[in-house]
């Protein structure tokens, strides 16, 4: 497998797919990690058409070197929101895709889902912000005894500065602000504030 095996996409592309499906939200959103924010990426809204998941999922695994990529046995994605891309990233690799869970508020896997001992995981999500759901769920996937030698993303929110202690492959970046509850600025303040996400508060 070369790196030419997949297609590539711009963050051009990359946004004008969550424009068109609607999924680049304006408002005031309170984030999974908690924090604040004047824009959404609604990553199940541009997911929902399954041949722009197939290319988005394509995409992602472009940015994965191909040593790399052979040496995957198993995707692993934490549901909610890394379940679909997750699905298509294994589409793309000819691996199995499971799901991790939190029904307890840890992640671990159910379904009847096993992990070989010493299965090499690709994790995959959505979207990262502080990197705190990847990481609980990277030690996870240890915990059900496999490892994760690097994680994808459609969207990396941190512009990098995001520590998983794996590589970590984004799709693209996108720089909209994200603020502490103490520091939400007048302006965004003012704006009601919805809560997007699947986690429970």
């Amino acid at each position: 497998m070369t790196d030419t095996a997949f297609p590539t996409m711009t963050m051009d592309d990359v946004l004008a797919e969550f424009r068109a499906s609607g999924a680049l939200l304006e408002g005031h959103f309170k984030l999974s990690s908690g924090r604040h924010s004047g824009h959404y990426l609604q990553c199940a809204r541009v997911l929902m058409n399954a041949a722009r998941a197939a290319r988005l999922a394509e995409a992602v695994v472009a940015t994965i070197p191909s040593d790399l990529r052979e040496a995957v046995d198993v995707v692993v994605s934490p549901a909610m929101g890394g379940l679909i891309i997750g699905h298509e990233v294994g589409r793309a690799l000819g691996k199995d895709a499971m799901f991790l869970e939190r029904p307890d508020g840890v992640f671990h896997l159910r379904r009847g889902f096993a992990l070989e001992p010493g299965a090499r995981v690709l994790m995959v999500e959505d979207v990262v912000t502080t990197g705190l759901s990847s990481r609980e769920a990277i030690a996870a996937v240890a915990k059900e005894g496999g490892e994760v030698i690097a994680e994808c993303a459609l969207i990396d929110r941190s512009l990098g500065r995001v520590d998983l202690g794996v590589p970590f492959y984004p799709l693209a970046a996108f720089d909209f602000p994200t603020y502490e509850e103490a520091d939400i600025p007048p302006q965004l303040a003012a704006v009601a504030v919805t809560k997007p996400g699947s986690r429970k508060e």
